[in-house]
């Protein structure tokens, strides 16, 4: 063989198969499963502050970027309608529903209304903001008349409300910009009067 000595010792390996379940699902003989270790908040961290126009929060108490998906009672909430009509597919996990609700949350963690889940902080990015809206707009788009009723009026929902912040944030950050132009330049400065 090109590249290897006659004298090298043939190299062997063993293969140790550390799962817990069997491929039905049951545990295998033998393995007792430990209860998950929850460590408690560091006491010495504190919060940063976040500017003031980053914590405005979107219109609506039931947007779904801010509901606990972990609560049964809200996920039945969810994924039915107003008539009671559960949509097709809902709780899957690659759905429809579940896919707008992930592009949902990018656009809120960049316009500052959900914690970043990397940094735990809050930002305010509006240039990633309004690039996640135009990517649920384009999505409303392009499944228009292709959709179940309710899952029309989720991503409406969804738009409606983080346009609606969007714009909110955008006049507050124009706000705040001409409030620190306005301290940095006098009205003589502004009209080259000395």
């Amino acid at each position: 063989m090109i590249g290897r000595d006659d004298n090298e010792e043939e190299v062997s390996f063993k293969v140790a198969d550390r799962r817990k379940f069997n491929a039905d699902g049951s545990l295998k003989d033998g393995v007792v499963l430990e209860p998950a270790k929850v460590e408690p908040p560091k006491a010495e961290s504190t919060p940063e502050p976040i500017e003031e126009h980053a914590a405005i929060e979107p219109s609506g108490e039931g947007s779904a970027e801010h509901q606990d998906l972990s609560d049964p009672a809200t996920d039945d909430r969810d994924y039915m309608g107003d008539d009671g009509e559960e949509i097709p597919g809902a709780q899957d996990p690659a759905s429809f529903v579940n896919f707008l609700s992930m592009l949902a949350t990018n656009a809120a963690t960049a316009l500052g209304a959900v914690p970043n889940p990397a940094t735990g902080k809050r930002m305010l990015d509006l240039d990633t903001g309004k690039y996640w809206l135009d990517v649920l707009g384009m999505i409303k788009e392009k499944t228009n008349n292709n959709l179940h009723p309710q899952e029309a009026r989720l991503l409406d929902g969804l738009l409606g409300d983080l346009r609606m912040q969007y714009v909110q944030l955008v006049r507050a950050t124009e706000e705040k910009l001409k409030a620190q132009a306005a301290q940095q330049f006098s009205g003589a400065d502004i009209l080259g009067k000395k």
